[in-house]
């Protein structure tokens, strides 16, 4: 059964860097697409990045150029390293896991929050 963990949220000034990880388990990352996705409050659950078969990448506009998504295959664990956080960046942070070759069996994590102080 797959299970996701994240971690690595935190308070941070705006500026700053965060390191999120999620501990993936039954994910073959080689097989499938991973990502991080944000809901911050009262709005709609947003993708934020994703990875596929451990090379592809592929990020959402406002966070191009400042977040990047890696994963490491030996540890069973997708990263995603956040530089020159907005206070616009805080939301809770969720890893997700889609399953090959339609990805439309997902599986998500409990949330990480992150939140960046003006």
């Amino acid at each position: 059964q797959v299970q996701l963990a994240e971690s690595g949220g935190g308070l941070v000034q705006a500026g700053g860097s965060l390191r999120l990880s999620c501990a993936a388990s039954a994910v073959i990352f080689s097989k499938n697409r991973m990502g991080w996705y944000r809901q911050a409050p009262g709005k709609q659950r947003r993708l934020v990045a994703t990875i596929t078969s451990g090379e592809t990448t592929n990020y959402a506009d406002s966070v191009k150029g400042r977040f990047t998504i890696s994963s490491d295959n030996a540890k069973n664990t997708v990263y995603l390293q956040m530089n020159g956080l907005k206070p616009e960046d805080t939301a809770v942070y969720y890893c997700n896991a889609a399953m090959a070759p339609f990805y439309s069996v997902v599986y998500w994590g409990q949330g990480t929050q992150v939140t960046v102080s003006s």
